[in-house]
């Protein structure tokens, strides 16, 4: 029996919500990469439900930093994505799709955001920040 579960555990980056009818970012939680036993990878899992404004668009950008404030955030280089952030960014048409795209930097700390242009109407998302291969096996259940 093949056995993922033992291996990742899932954080909430973005509970679900229903963005503002306007272009306010939706920011995730600050996410620590060595919580626990420490993770050397992070996927981002985006989610989307309703995106009613017909031509609304959804840029994501991951950032991340060794401060546990994130005080000195700066954009991840581009050649530390697993994966694009065009890629990971939807538009109106996207409604009930999942996107994702991977952290491969050295970085403690890492944040989403989803920057909303052109959105006159509330948009329904979430994301989850699935950490994995843990320094030590098997990670708890339910996840921490």
């Amino acid at each position: 029996m093949k056995d993922l579960l033992s291996y990742i555990n899932p954080v909430r980056g973005i509970s679900p919500v229903a963005t503002a009818a306007d272009n306010t970012p939706v920011v995730s939680q600050i996410i620590d990469r060595m919580q626990g036993v420490g993770y050397d990878s992070l996927t981002w899992l985006i989610i989307t439900g309703a995106l009613a404004d017909v031509d609304a668009t959804f840029a994501v950008l991951v950032e991340h930093d060794d401060v546990v404030g994130f005080g000195t955030a700066v954009a991840v280089p581009d050649e530390q994505l697993i994966g694009t952030e065009a890629l990971a960014s939807f538009i109106f048409s996207d409604d009930n799709k999942c996107f994702k795209i991977g952290y491969g930097g050295q970085k403690q700390f890492v944040r989403l955001t989803i920057t909303p242009a052109a959105n006159a109407s509330a948009s329904l998302l979430a994301a989850i920040a699935l950490l994995g291969h843990p320094r030590a096996t098997p990670t708890t259940n339910p996840p921490v």
